[in-house]
């Protein structure tokens, strides 16, 4: 009986270690996969974002070019609202 015992208590034993061994194996796995979850996240988001900043600035540079433009444009304009100012007047003379 007490080898019976003590034969138990080895396989009881052993089961308990193989499978305290194969549950630390499975969470190293799994935490190590989170890992390189976080990470591969981490550069994507990296990635977009001077990805954006560079649109960004892109955006920042045309908005000031049509901005001189469109002062170019209206100063245009009032030159020659003046020079037809100044037709009609002569035409009228």
């Amino acid at each position: 009986m007490e080898l019976d015992s003590n034969v138990y208590s080895v396989v009881v034993t052993a089961i308990t270690v193989l499978g305290g061994t194969s549950a630390w194996r499975f969470y190293e796995k799994r935490q190590s996969r989170k890992e390189k979850d976080q990470d591969f996240f981490k550069h994507d988001y990296k990635d977009r974002i001077s990805k954006l900043e560079s649109l960004l600035a892109q955006s920042s540079e045309e908005k000031d070019e049509m901005r001189s433009m469109i002062l170019k444009l209206t100063s245009q304009v009032a030159s020659l609202k003046v020079q037809v100012e100044f037709l009609t007047k002569e035409e009228r003379k």
